[in-house]
């Protein structure tokens, strides 16, 4: 009786350690392709059109950088809430889809740097009159689970969680799910990515009837692809091969198609 929970302890304890330590890029280049989790219904970042072909600007990004060493990459949907689970198991070989990089996540995964720039903002349909944070008190809010927006409520508590109903949002497994109950009137606003916010209501037909409000007391986030801290050559592979699309032009035109932004950002490597 006491055997089995030493053994699964013991287990645990040995997926930890190799994905601390274990660098998988030999690997991944035996087999000629990497597998990068995603929840695909994250727009513009990586989703499905209506014909089922998985599209997006970081399905594009992933393609470019590992083209350039002959790895094709296998895009594989995920439970995003259990993602750094799918990582640290061996499911998946990095994360790559709107990944937000904070604080919380560096104790779990190793990061790129980041290239792109992101920000929480509140969606209100505007027959409800909601305009600002404080219009927000005693309402319901809505955000996804595991996602950034979750985590920010809970990191700045003054500036929307203590105000809405019950001091606590209600989760959703996808944004497309809370928008039903937004639309419904189930909640009175939604707490997302301000990337995914602005595209999807852009290609709404009502597109109009929302309101999008962005809090500068909102911190500003930005997007890396998550990896097993083992990985180092797989981050450094990355990074560069990030690099190599600044230089040539590549990350400039992937902006463009998908933002209309004349930009080639891209951050400091992570430390």
């Amino acid at each position: 009786m006491i055997a089995v929970p030493v053994l699964f302890l013991s287990g645990c304890q040995n997926v930890t350690y190799r994905a601390n330590h274990q660098d998988t890029w030999s690997r991944i280049q035996r087999r000629g392709k990497v597998i990068v989790g995603l929840d695909d219904s994250f727009v513009p970042m990586g989703f499905r059109q209506k014909d089922g072909r998985l599209v997006g600007y970081d399905v594009d990004l992933a393609r470019e950088v590992f083209k350039q060493y002959g790895i094709k990459v296998d895009f594989q949907t995920i439970d995003w809430s259990m993602k750094e689970t799918e990582l640290k198991n061996g499911t998946i070989d990095c994360l790559w889809n709107g990944y937000s990089i904070t604080p919380q996540r560096k104790k779990k995964v190793a990061f790129s740097r980041s290239y792109l720039q992101n920000a929480q903002v509140l969606v209100t349909q505007k027959k409800n009159h909601i305009e600002n944070f404080n219009d927000m008190k005693g309402k319901a809010l809505g955000t996804q689970t595991g996602s950034t927006g979750q985590q920010a409520l809970e990191d700045h508590p003054k500036l929307l969680q203590d105000k809405i109903k019950n001091k606590k949002p209600i989760l959703y497994d996808t944004y497309p799910d809370a928008f039903i109950d937004l639309n419904a009137g189930r909640i009175k606003g939604l707490l997302m990515d301000q990337v995914y916010a602005r595209y999807y209501i852009d290609h709404m037909a009502n597109s109009k009837a929302y309101r999008i409000y962005d809090n500068s007391q909102m911190p500003t986030d930005y997007f890396g692809v998550g990896m097993r801290k083992g990985d180092k050559t797989l981050q450094r592979k990355i990074n560069a091969g990030l690099a190599h699309l600044q230089k040539n032009g590549q990350l400039r035109k992937l902006n463009e198609k998908w933002f209309g932004t004349n930009s080639n950002y891209l951050g400091p490597v992570e430390k």
